[in-house]
């Protein structure tokens, strides 16, 4: 009888290996390249319809004039303030705000996160006001606190202190039962439990909540900078958009959403550094 085993064998041995994805992972792999192509192509369309005529200037600027507009901020040509000062004015009303919100957020989130009783006496007032806008509330702090430095940077606060506080509570709620038993089986007392387990897993949750709220922080920068700022990044796009002067408007816009994106970058690798463990485990 002949052997049919050895032709399907040396057929399959010569058949070429199935392809599949390389990434095992759905996500897996970098997408700088896209995003790099991305921006270059807006940056192409918006080039193309402001030369070709296709959109007056008024309401897109373009390239070359934004950018015109960033230049003369910047050397101080502009019949303005120099762009580092309004800059600098921004980032100490946003960091200072931010900051704040992280000495005292964290702690109320951990909190909330390991005491009934603090979850019931912080919970409802965060929960009321957070899906507020800010501008609803910016009438009360102007009226409670004037319209000097302290309501703008206790806008920004107010925008920060929510994600800030519930990232840290839910934090709090990663550790697994198992890891917890297992430490109190080793004879960890609660405190060591607290310091060694349950924090360390709350920790990108933590991290995660000042991403959010650092953006949240530049959201609110424009809304806290109305209240007589006469210096900031805010300031200088609404005194523009008082005089239709859409090129600094959009060169202003840029320069915030720039700022905030790399600050978020540097969030992103101090969260690799400080949490490699996140998504392995």
């Amino acid at each position: 009888m002949p052997d049919v085993s050895a032709p399907a064998a040396g057929a399959s041995a010569g058949a070429a290996p199935l392809k599949t994805s390389k990434f095992k992972v759905p996500g897996e792999g970098s997408s700088v390249g896209i995003s790099v192509g991305t921006v270059l192509t807006l940056i192409a369309l918006w080039f193309v319809s402001t030369n070709a005529g296709w959109v007056k200037p008024l309401f897109l600027p373009s390239p070359q004039a934004v950018f015109q507009q960033f230049v003369e901020y910047l050397t101080g040509t502009a019949n303005d303030k120099p762009l580092l000062v309004h800059f600098a004015a921004s980032m100490l009303r946003v960091f200072s705000a931010f900051l704040l919100a992280c000495v005292t957020a964290i702690p109320i989130g951990i909190a909330m996160g390991m005491s009934r009783v603090a979850r019931g006496i912080f919970d409802p007032p965060i929960e009321f006001y957070r899906p507020l806008p800010p501008l609803s509330y910016l009438p009360l702090i102007i009226i409670w606190f004037g319209i000097e430095e302290l309501p703008k940077v206790l806008l920004i606060y107010l925008a920060c202190f929510a994600p800030l506080a519930l990232a840290a509570r839910s934090g709090m709620r990663s550790a697994s039962q198992e890891q917890i038993n297992a430490a109190y089986s080793m004879g960890a007392s609660y405190g060591q439990v607290i310091m060694h387990v349950i924090l360390p897993s709350a920790l990108p949750d933590i991290l995660v909540g000042m991403r959010i709220a650092i953006g949240f922080g530049w959201t609110t920068l424009v809304a806290a900078e109305m209240v007589a700022a006469n210096v900031g990044l805010g300031q200088m796009v609404l005194n523009a958009a008082n005089f239709l002067r859409t090129d600094i408007v959009m060169m202003g816009i840029f320069v915030i959403g720039v700022v905030a994106y790399l600050f978020d970058l540097l969030m992103r690798w101090v969260e690799r550094k400080l949490v490699p463990w996140k998504g392995k485990m």
